[in-house]
């Protein structure tokens, strides 16, 4: 534990956290509180999840757009824009009753969501050394399963109580308070975006980010399925409330997984690290597709959110070693493009494949998506071969020294 108290001793961690907490807790009950929306609007669990795809894949494709005005301008301005326009389409959505007006609606949502997650990962690495790193994305990774934790829970209370329509009203507000509080701290207002070297090649062009867009595909379908498949096997076995039980379950165990992978040693790699938690993950997904929701759903998503929350804190280590320089926003941004659109569709069709083929099999496509990922991921190994070594004192601290201008 010494680590995470040498990181909540240096000036901007208390700041950071709780600045973009709300946010992050909006985010946690948007997806939900839209699928009970629609669900109770249409009366069709298929549409609600129509719906929710059409909000990933409008967020999805503009995501590396707005991670290269983040990179290329800064992030005082995006963040002014997009805030209280996202926050706006929540309670246009909210109010909204048609089929084909709340699809509209849901889409626009999507493509106004705020770059938080974005524009919070670079600014950890303006003010942390290199030593600190993984704690410090151990610390944020919890930060955002917490929102997952709470989030759907209070998204599911409020949208199942007698004013539904307080899921999105207080997620709208939740946004504006959180995105207002990170645009206007100084870690945010002060980040300086790095110089791009001289005669860079196209990030589109990068061996590792075509990898981790590949490998994305798979994860981003089989999640985008399971995100559907959870409350609309629920709603189906007349048990919608038992949706929060799962993903609280998820998010707390997630928590866990992502602060014991902030305190593994660094003399192992990221990358190793890596691909020793995805195996792991492959092999805790496996009994999903026979669960059912209750206990058994509980305990399976609690192993797959443990393991899932470890992933990420590795994944984002070996990203930052793999990156071009001047990309701190926009790798993250296009990869998220490309995956997030995938899930889009996941969860476009993942409420019409348990209406039509069951929920079992349904979730048994996540298994098989997290197996696909592992593989590629191993047989792409040499590209991310620049994750997968320990640097040294020497590198920890010049790294340190060439971020800490940005926030002077």
């Amino acid at each position: 534990m010494k680590r995470y108290r040498e990181l909540f001793t240096l000036q901007y961690t208390w700041s950071l956290v709780l600045a973009s907490f709300p946010a992050r807790l909006s985010y946690g009950m948007v997806g939900l509180g839209l699928f009970f929306k629609v669900q109770r609007e249409t009366g069709s669990v298929a549409f609600a999840g129509l719906a929710i795809g059409v909000n990933s894949i409008g967020g999805s494709l503009t995501a590396g757009l707005r991670g290269y005005l983040i990179d290329k301008y800064g992030q005082s301005w995006p963040l002014r824009f997009f805030v209280p326009a996202y926050s706006a389409m929540i309670l246009a959505v909210n109010i909204s009753e048609s089929r084909t007006f709340l699809l509209v609606m849901a889409a626009i949502m999507g493509v106004s969501a705020p770059p938080i997650n974005l524009s919070i990962r670079p600014l950890w690495k303006s003010f942390v050394s290199g030593a600190q790193l993984r704690t410090a994305y151990a610390v944020d990774t919890s930060m955002m399963n917490t929102a997952g934790v709470i989030g759907p829970v209070v998204a599911t209370a409020l949208a199942l109580s007698s004013h539904p329509g307080s899921a999105l009203a207080v997620a709208s507000a939740l946004m504006f308070i959180g995105g207002t509080s990170l645009m206007v701290s100084k870690v945010s207002r002060t980040w300086v975006p790095e110089v791009k070297e001289k005669d860079q090649q196209p990030l589109w062009r990068n061996p590792a980010l075509r990898l981790l867009m590949l490998e994305g595909s798979f994860i981003g379908f089989g999640w985008g399925i399971f995100d559907v498949a959870v409350p609309a096997f629920a709603t189906l076995e007349k048990v919608p409330n038992r949706t929060a039980w799962v993903f609280a379950a998820m998010g707390i165990s997630s928590i866990v997984g992502g602060l014991l992978a902030g305190m593994l040693s660094r003399r192992t790699s990221s990358l190793s690290a890596l691909r020793k938690t995805y195996f792991a993950w492959f092999l805790v997904s496996l009994p999903m597709a026979f669960t059912y929701p209750g206990w058994s759903m509980v305990i399976g998503g609690a192993f797959l959110g443990f393991v899932g929350g470890a992933i990420q804190v590795f994944y984002w280590e070996v990203m930052e070693a793999v990156r071009p320089k001047g990309s701190a926003t926009s790798y993250m941004g296009w990869l998220w493009s490309v995956e997030g659109s995938i899930m889009s569709l996941g969860a476009g069709i993942g409420g019409w494949l348990c209406e039509s083929y069951g929920a079992r099999i349904t979730l048994s496509i996540t298994t098989v998506c997290i197996a696909l990922g592992c593989i590629f991921l191993t047989i792409g190994k040499p590209r991310l071969m620049a994750a997968d070594r320990i640097p040294t004192d020497e590198e920890d601290l010049r790294a340190m020294e060439d971020n800490s201008p940005t926030t002077k």
